[in-house]
């Protein structure tokens, strides 16, 4: 399978693929005429990382990810505890999300609007709100 055809079936873009290729998380092998060719194991891996990437793991995650994946003799343990630090990096930044969602609405709640060159959300952007953490 091409690369233009990967990249349609998987979500991810050419380049991605490339990238993924060049650092050895998923390789294709060279055709005669120099194109890479994707065999479906290698379709399979990247449809993979692309779930991996779209629940937020890095690059080094997802080459772990990928590798307990092929090790028949992995432990489930080894993905639980991979899985599990990245849930918390997670529920670390929807925390952090949470504190710049109720900032913002603050702002935004002082500001009426209108033709005034006063703004709250100007100020507070400015660090010169009551309400900036």
């Amino acid at each position: 399978m091409k690369i233009g055809d990967v990249a349609k079936a998987t979500g991810l873009s050419i380049k991605s693929i490339r990238y993924y290729h060049d650092i050895g998380l998923v390789q294709a092998e060279r055709g005669d005429n120099g194109y890479r060719e994707y065999n479906s194991s290698q379709l399979e891996a990247l449809q993979f990382v692309q779930h991996c990437r779209e629940l937020g793991f890095s690059i080094e995650e997802c080459k772990d990810l990928l590798q307990l994946k092929h090790d028949p003799q992995r432990c489930a343990s080894d993905v639980k505890r991979l899985a599990s630090e990245h849930l918390k990096v997670l529920e670390q930044r929807m925390a952090s999300l949470a504190d710049l969602h109720a900032e913002l609405s603050e702002l935004v709640n002082q500001c009426h609007g209108g033709d005034s060159p006063d703004c709250p959300i100007i100020e507070g952007l400015s660090g010169k709100s009551c309400c900036h953490h």
